[in-house]
């Protein structure tokens, strides 16, 4: 067989990548066994058309990975106290199936393009990722190269065949609004997260069917996407109560939102629950430090990284899985910021 003849499962051979890409049949072969004197630019391109062509060839590399090796751990964001937590349960829970960590954290990390390099880095056994920041493109190119991973609180739909833990957002959502409707809300703000996250679009389909069930409508006009920061909800909020006609209730997409829309109201001189109604979601720490304290949707953040890492251990132990993607139940905690809807 002549160099280049290599035939992949779906047909095509490393010549006809090398003819895709514009790189030499050396090249594609370099990235093929996992080799580490190619550019991470052309390691990408060929990567691409390895996937998109179906050219699997041989990855001794892979084949070869060390069960008993460390798990990578992505989680590029600061650890406070909402990642912080899941990060935390995830290293505690890997330690007593005797695995080390490799973590990469920090909003930093969000400009590293590891994804790409994960199945040629030696040793790495699989991967956590949390919330990762990379198209889901990316994420099946991964999957494409038989690397063991789990994402937990996707930001995507995830690809096909993607293990995946998340908590059930739009649950969480619809017995949250459906308690702010039973108060007698039907004008309610919501500040949702980014609109091309899938936790927000979860949300804001739970929160439209608790509308729905109270005979409303969910209102575009009361609608803001933000970034889910305490200024970001602050001036979210702000926006909603400076309406001709405001909202009588307000969710935040979680709890740091929800405190800016406390600020907001602070602001505008009314009072929480008396004159408007905030809530949260998350149930961190600071959902118990505010004043009232936050009515919330207690997410499992904890029990995410403990299930995360079942899912990855069951994969590298090799069992098979067959719930690919996890939603993990939520709970609607009831405090003092919601109250029976102001008569005006």
């Amino acid at each position: 067989m002549k160099q280049g003849d290599v035939t992949s499962r779906g047909g095509g051979t490393v010549r006809e990548v090398a003819a895709a890409t514009g790189v030499s049949i050396a090249t594609v072969s370099r990235v093929l066994n996992g080799r580490g004197n190619v550019a991470p630019e052309t390691r990408e391109l060929v990567e691409q058309a390895l996937e998109r062509l179906g050219a699997a060839g041989p990855r001794p590399r892979a084949a070869a990975r060390a069960a008993t090796g460390p798990v990578f751990v992505r989680c590029p964001y600061l650890l406070t106290d909402y990642f912080g937590v899941i990060v935390s349960s995830v290293a505690e829970t890997l330690e007593l199936h005797g695995r080390t960590v490799l973590l990469n954290a920090g909003e930093a990390a969000q400009e590293a393009h590891v994804l790409t390099r994960l199945p040629n880095r030696p040793g790495i056994a699989g991967a956590v990722l949390i919330l990762p920041p990379e198209p889901a493109e990316d994420l099946a190119a991964l999957r494409a190269r038989q690397f063991p991973f789990v994402v937990v609180d996707p930001r995507v739909p995830p690809p096909r065949d993607t293990l995946a833990v998340s908590a059930a957002h739009a649950a969480g959502a619809r017995a949250l609004t459906a308690h702010l409707t039973s108060l007698g809300h039907r004008r309610i703000g919501v500040i949702a997260g980014p609109d091309e996250w899938l936790a927000s679009d979860a949300r804001l389909a739970g929160h439209a069917a608790a509308l729905a069930d109270a005979g409303v409508l969910a209102a575009p006009g009361l609608v803001r996407h933000v970034e889910p920061t305490v200024a970001w909800g602050r001036r979210a909020a702000g926006e909603l109560l400076d309406l001709t006609e405001p909202p009588t209730a307000i969710i935040g997409f979680n709890d740091k939102t929800a405190i800016g829309a406390l600020q907001a109201a602070a602001e505008r001189g009314l009072r929480v629950p008396d004159d408007l109604s905030i809530a949260g979601y998350d149930d961190i720490d600071l959902s118990r430090a505010t004043s009232p304290q936050l009515t919330t949707v207690r997410q499992p953040l904890a029990e995410l990284g403990r299930m995360a890492v079942s899912l990855l251990v069951r994969v590298l132990d090799r069992h098979r899985v067959q719930a690919l993607h996890v939603e993990l139940a939520t709970e609607l905690v009831v405090r003092d910021s919601t109250g029976a809807v102001p008569t005006r």
